[in-house]
């Protein structure tokens, strides 16, 4: 059992690092259906000379073209499901990759062993992450833009570092 009766946790199942990194999205459903509504309204205002003229096919078309607009974001959204979990202990790493349609991937790593692998560009930063155990690599932190990339490959770097001193029991 890792956890005694007390609520205290094991100093060797103590979690080093967790992480959940998501994809960032600025807009919000509510923002979004704002913006459907005020898009709709432009081209239902913008088509109606057209159906007065007679050219009515045109309406159509800009129809079709709110919808095109809806589903375009709906994607974008559901694409934003995505997420990667990062958990660090003394005797484990732990990433879990789960995609936009709810498939999960995972991969265990020994902390001793595994390395974080980093592409540096000189003007733009840090372009990718990966974790590197017996010849074989996963790229982590996708999601995540270059200064973010950095933060978080510091942050595992010191987990790591602190999971290969091993525990402290006393």
């Amino acid at each position: 059992m890792s956890i005694v009766e007390t609520g205290i946790v094991e100093p060797e199942n103590q979690r080093l690092f967790a992480a959940r990194i998501k994809p960032y999205r600025s807009l919000t459903r509510r923002n979004f259906h704002l913006i459907l509504m005020v898009f709709s309204g432009a081209s239902l205002f913008s088509s109606l000379p057209f159906i007065f003229l007679g050219a009515w096919p045109i309406a159509g078309f800009m129809g079709l073209d709110v919808v095109l607009f809806y589903f375009a974001f709906r994607a974008n959204f559901n694409a934003a499901r995505a997420y990667e979990d990062v958990h660090v202990t003394h005797f484990e790493l732990l990433l879990a990759k789960v995609s936009a349609r709810g498939q999960r991937a995972e991969w265990r790593f020994n902390p001793a062993w595994v390395r974080l692998e980093r592409v540096e560009h000189e003007e733009f930063g840090t372009q990718r992450l990966a974790l590197v155990s017996r010849g074989k690599s996963v790229e982590i932190a996708g999601f995540l833009g270059p200064g973010e990339k950095a933060n978080f490959a510091r942050a595992l770097s010191r987990a790591l570092a602190e999971a290969r001193r091993g525990p402290r029991f006393s």
